[in-house]
């Protein structure tokens, strides 16, 4: 989700299904200042509903930014016959980890 996204959503939508475990930060003053700047501009939307759908579009772009790196093994074949190897990089273990916590996630949130 990209940010000018972000700030159209916030104008007409809803927040998505929060867990269970909540997560305490403290935050630079500057950052601290600029969310309560957003607060502001947005009055319909409580400040933990900023954050989350800030670090939710963080996130996102995080991923995306892990690189791709080539592995030693050939995965498949493009368009053209050539190879195509398995991406060695962060983005697999990233969303191999994503599953597993989201799978404990959701089972801390139905006891």
């Amino acid at each position: 989700m990209k940010f000018k996204t972000l700030l159209d959503d916030w104008k007409r939508t809803a927040a998505p299904p929060l867990t269970a475990r909540e997560y305490a930060v403290r935050l630079p003053l500057d950052d601290a200042s600029r969310l309560q700047a957003l607060v502001e501009l947005f009055p319909g939307h409580r400040i933990e509903d900023i954050v989350t759908d800030l670090l939710h579009a963080a996130l996102d772009e995080i991923a995306a930014a892990m690189p791709y790196e080539p592995g030693p093994k050939v995965i498949s074949r493009d368009d053209h016959g050539d190879p195509v190897y398995e991406d060695a990089g962060l983005t697999p273990r990233f969303v191999e980890l994503t599953r597993k916590f989201k799978k404990s996630l959701s089972l801390e949130a139905r006891k």
